[in-house]
């Protein structure tokens, strides 16, 4: 049975609200049902009114999940209710793991610095050792090297491929390739890699729980404050957005 879902909009963009989302994720791939999972969260919100080729790929995008902490407010004001945040990390995590419980599903990682991929890779192989891992990809190569990459996933076919390339770059890569592995679970998981294989840390779970993850991301990244810019940006753009929707109600 069909795990149902309900579709909602962020300034112009779908969010898909469910109740589980890798139990979905799941049975799309047990059909082989190509589907392209994004991350939304306030400044990729923002990123997409300034670039319409990244607007286009979320809006046909077959799953876009509540990833950030403005973006969950936003819904809980629209709709008075309590939405559950769906952090990227923690959906690519608990898919890996029913992926290896359910299916014999290849997997590949693609993104990062040199040997961060490979890296995260050992890190979940030690985790589930049961994991088909079908290859790994550093982010950082030549246009013949990415070439030879399309070419890799071509022949290999994974059913389940993460890219960290970061936003926007990452969703514009997945839909210009998406048609290697027609069949695949393609997810743009921004720095996960750098998490899985230790490079960096996340947030203690007291500031996630808080809504404060961006603050503690700001911390060991102080060269993003110009896009965290974006979160206030985002605020100020969804009161506004909704007063005009209420008012072309009325």
């Amino acid at each position: 049975m069909s795990i149902r879902y309900q579709v909602f909009s962020v300034l112009g963009l779908p969010i898909h609200l469910m109740t589980n989302y890798p139990n979905w994720l799941l049975e799309r791939l047990q059909q082989g049902k190509g589907t392209h999972v994004v991350t939304l969260n306030a400044e990729m919100t923002m990123q997409a009114e300034r670039n319409t080729s990244l607007a286009k790929v979320i809006q046909a995008a077959e799953l876009v999940i509540p990833d950030g902490a403005g973006v969950v407010l936003y819904l809980q004001l629209l709709l008075r209710q309590k939405i559950q945040r769906c952090p990227g990390i923690e959906l690519a995590e608990k898919l890996l793991r029913e992926v290896e419980r359910h299916t014999d599903a290849k997997v590949f990682f693609y993104g990062g610095a040199p040997k961060v991929a490979a890296t995260a890779a050992e890190f979940w192989l030690s985790q589930l050792p049961k994991l088909r891992i079908a290859g790994t990809h550093s982010g950082y190569h030549s246009p013949e090297e990415e070439e030879k990459l399309r070419q890799t996933l071509s022949e290999l076919q994974p059913q389940v491929i993460f890219v960290g390339l970061g936003v926007p770059r990452q969703e514009l890569w997945i839909a210009q390739n998406r048609h290697l592995c027609p069949q695949a679970i393609w997810i743009g998981v921004g720095g996960s890699f750098d998490i899985w294989s230790g490079t960096k840390s996340r947030a203690p779970a007291w500031l996630g729980d808080n809504n404060l993850e961006w603050l503690y991301r700001l911390y060991q990244e102080p060269w993003r404050w110009r896009r965290m810019l974006a979160l206030p940006e985002f605020a100020w753009k969804a009161v506004v957005y909704r007063l005009t929707a209420r008012g072309a109600i009325s």
